[in-house]
């Protein structure tokens, strides 16, 4: 990984930001001169979006941090304080994370666009949002924000972009875009950001900026828009947001009300009506020329109050005073024919301009408002002429009257209906001016593949493993962390809440927001594609466990919806006859479940289950079906694919997924969602390569909640090289659970050399558990095997204490420890109670039975 850039200091020359660095004119023409060579090497680096969103994060936890050094650099390109508080404070919000994932996935669907993935798993379709390439913004010089927030999107979409800023603009967008790019350790950003300050007048410049591009967004009007055009190349995509006109719409009911002319009045001083979505007129339900006169005598004092109130605003110019002054002064002039009246401040700070004919003009802004009769009938015929100017409409009324004035409004042409007072605000992930951003700086492309890559759900997994920020290097964190975590969690990232089923202990709350669970369940559904399951043909059956608040049925019930896939989602019950009865009746040929349930269900219902002979797939979570186990569902059953559905934890979700070629327990790890660690099974160290470790994992998508270096509690190991399934994500094989491990006897033990014991020693192939005990006699481990596949209970205890040495040790030699047998029915194992699975060991020592 490349060292993190730093931001070089601009001389008075070196206006210009290039690819990571600040260059003056004559260096910047020469670069300009090679534009499309530099703009072909960039694009053969692609730019993943999450490179894009973790420099975002940074650099606006930096500009909400007032003592942060990136703020104090970027307050002197502002004159007035208010004003950089104002917009440093708008770019802080609209670069953090949630709202650019937000923006991403109204837009373009998902926070990873880029990846050519199956939009119906039921076909080997896949397809993607591709970067048009070479993106120019051609930026305003009146909304600070806007240019450096435009190349942000250019970014998002994976493009290389060329930002112009006017010769008149401070060097705001210049050094806020070089902070963004500082932010990157890999280096990417930089070089897909080229930054330029100058004047329109330098046709030269324009044009070769211009010639090779893909795509143009021009702030402006119609002659800055055409002028743009001229330049642009063949097939150039010209993404115009002009200039705009907007209005408020105010019924009877309110336009007397004071605080509706409080807040018409702060929406016309907010930003000196220099937005596009700044009221420039407001229009009366009415045809009375009176009322339109005595709203203006009314609104005067809103909008004078207003206006000492705001903040100072920018002053017009020589040609903008003049407009303002010829418009007023003509207003004066038509007070005579009884058309107009006009109510204005004595020093010119503001104006009301009353005028009794309703069509659309536009305001000389500056603090100034026409006021004009519109009866609701009239809107559309009114209106629509004006259509492509239109844009945001304020209405004021009933609840009836603002839901129908809303529809008319929309057909007469706008393109936002806000509140009165909230014209200028937004929310995340609206679209601008009637459209999206990012698909028009984007192309869709797909790929059509033949059945070959039924298993394949993403196509970049063939091509390289998923570029992943570094782990965390902080404190790990445990289970108890997460719960106190919890406490302490905003409503809003509090939607979803599960518990898990308890294997190690108490259950634990784990709670999500919708979004975060969506994406989870997205690439959860991806992985169970690549573990063989076929959403166009298997008849899936949900036989997870359901109620209690966990959340295996309703994961595995998503994760098929996702998939698109035909499931029957029963969940696990007692009552096995009545289940299999469904599965033979809707031609069920895909079990999803608990291996212990699964294994009690193929035995209790074990004649019907042969007799129907439909089962061909079993996918599994939670636990691991034996060896043995697997045998007999192979060659006893007629089971074709058994498979893990998922390895995942209720904390973190879906953490891995099998392959086809996934032996035992390996698993490929979801790295769209988390970042792994292996550390020592001692110390907090990377464990030695391909030695077994504690699995550490961070999750990159979980909202409100930090799961930094959480440990899990299962233990595994890497495995090295390229899974012949073709993926590049990275393999791990699951080797337990610290759990798995316990003390008696003065001895360590491992839970699974019993069950390995047990298959390989006494061809045993039901589930086993280890009951740890204390009585006054010492401790006792009783080992408890299913009695329908163990006869012999002394043959089985002879053999446990010939294979484990360190048993034979404790309990023959030096008699630390009493070692037992028992044969129970299958309904006789402990279980736990959420998710119904087998609990391995059972320590009751110190607990009175």
């Amino acid at each position: 990984m490349e060292a993190p850039l730093e931001v070089t200091p601009a001389t008075t020359e070196d206006v210009h930001y290039w690819q990571g660095e600040f260059l003056d004119d004559a260096e910047t023409a020469a670069r300009l001169a090679d534009l499309p060579a530099l703009v072909e090497k960039a694009l053969a680096e692609p730019l993943p979006t999450e490179t894009v969103l973790s420099a975002c994060a940074a650099l606006s936890a930096a500009l909400s941090d007032p003592a942060s050094a990136v703020r104090e650099r970027c307050t002197p390109h502002f004159a007035d304080p208010a004003e950089a508080e104002a917009t440093l404070t708008e770019l802080a919000a609209a670069l953090a994370r949630p709202a650019l994932e937000r923006k991403l996935r109204r837009e373009l669907g998902g926070t990873a666009p880029e990846r050519l993935t199956r939009p119906d798993a039921r076909e080997t379709v896949f397809e993607a949002w591709a970067p048009v390439g070479l993106l120019v913004h051609i930026a305003p010089g009146n909304a600070a924000a806007v240019a450096p927030l435009s190349v942000v999107e250019g970014l998002l979409t994976g493009n290389v972009n060329v930002l112009k800023t006017s010769s008149g603009d401070t060097l705001l967008a210049q050094h806020l875009l070089a902070e963004l790019a500082a932010a990157d350790p890999t280096g990417a950003l930089a070089r897909h950001i080229v930054a330029l300050r100058f004047s329109s007048s330098r046709q030269d410049w324009l044009g070769l900026m211009c010639s090779p591009a893909d795509a143009i967004a021009v702030w402006g009007g119609e002659e800055a828009v055409a002028a743009i055009a001229e330049l642009a190349p063949p097939g150039c995509r010209l993404v115009e947001w002009g200039h705009k006109i907007s209005l408020a719409y105010l019924t009877r009911d309110v336009w007397q009300d004071p605080a509706t002319l409080e807040a018409l009045a702060a929406d016309v001083c907010r930003l000196d009506q220099q937005a596009c979505s700044s009221p420039q007129v407001v229009y009366l339900d009415t045809e009375d020329a009176e009322d339109v006169f005595a709203f203006a005598e009314a609104f005067a004092p809103a909008l004078a109050k207003a206006s000492a109130a705001a903040v100072p605003g920018s002053y017009p110019d020589a040609a903008e005073e003049a407009e303002i002054t010829t418009t007023e002064l003509l207003a004066r002039l038509e007070q005579h024919l009884g058309l107009t009246k006009v109510v204005a401040a004595d020093d010119g700070t503001w104006r009301v301009l009353a005028d009794t004919r309703p069509a659309l003009t536009a305001s000389p802004l500056h603090r100034s408002i026409w006021v004009k009769p519109l009866p609701a009938r009239d809107i559309t015929a009114t209106l629509r002429p004006m259509r492509r100017y239109l844009q945001t409409a304020a209405v004021g009324g009933s609840r009836t009257d603002i839901a129908r004035l809303s529809r008319t409004l929309i057909t007469a042409g706008a393109l936002r209906v806000t509140p009165v007072g909230g014209m200028l605000d937004s929310y995340d992930g609206e679209p601008h001016d009637g459209v999206y951003a990012l698909p028009r700086y984007s192309r869709r492309v797909s790929v059509q593949t033949t059945g070959n890559f039924k298993t394949t759900a993403c196509l970049d997994d063939l091509v390289a493993p998923l570029p992943t920020p570094a782990p965390p290097t902080g404190d790990l964190l445990d289970k108890a962390g997460v719960q106190r975590q919890l406490a302490t969690l905003a409503p809003e990232h509090a939607q979803l809440y599960f518990r898990s089923g308890g294997t190690t202990g108490t259950p634990a709350l784990s709670l999500f927001t919708h979004h975060d669970y969506d994406t989870q369940m997205r690439a959860a559904a991806r992985g169970l594609l690549a573990a063989g399951f076929d959403p166009a043909r298997d008849r899936a059956a949900n036989l997870f466990f359901c109620g209690g608040m966990y959340g295996g049925f309703i994961s595995f019930f998503s994760i098929l919806e996702r998939l698109n896939a035909t499931q029957i989602p029963m969940a696990a019950s007692t009552d096995h006859a009545t289940v299999v009865e469904a599965l033979v009746t809707h031609r069920v040929d895909t079990l999803f479940g608990m291996p212990s349930y699964l294994w009690q269900l193929f035995h209790s219902q074990g004649e019907v289950l042969r007799s129907y002979g439909g089962i061909r797939k079993v996918f599994y979570g939670g636990e691991h079906f034996t060896a043995e186990q697997r045998r007999t569902l192979t060659d006893t059953f007629g089971v074709e694919v058994i498979r893990s559905a998922s390895y995942g934890s209720t904390d973190l979700g879906p953490l891995g997924y099998q392959c086809a070629h996934a032996e035992g327990t390996v698993h490929h790890i979801l790295t769209e969602l988390h970042t792994l660690e292996i550390l020592d099974p001692e110390e907090d160290r990377p464990a030695a390569a391909g030695q077994p470790g504690r699995l550490v994992f961070t999750s990159r998508h979980r909202s409100g909640q930090r799961l930094e270096r959480y440990q899990i509690g299962d233990l595994g190991r890497a495995v090295t090289g390229v899974c012949p399934c073709g993926s590049h994500a990275p393999r791990i094989e699951l080797l337990g659970r610290h759990g798995d491990v316990f003390r008696i006897g003065s001895y360590f033990f491992n839970y699974r050399r019993f069950v390995e014991v047990a298959q390989e020693r006494l061809g045993y192939c039901g589930e086993l558990q280890l009951m740890l005990t204390a009585g006054a006699a010492g401790e006792c481990l009783t080992v408890r095997l299913d009695g329908r596949y163990a006869a012999d209970p002394g043959r089985a205890r002879a053999v446990f204490l010939a294979a484990i040495p360190d048993l034979a040790a404790a309990v023959t030699e030096e008699g630390l420890l009493a070692c037992s047998v028992e044969l129970v029915d299958g309904q006789g194992f402990e279980r736990t109670g959420g998710s119904g699975k087998l609990r391995g060991v059972v320590d009751v020592r110190g607990v009175s039975m």
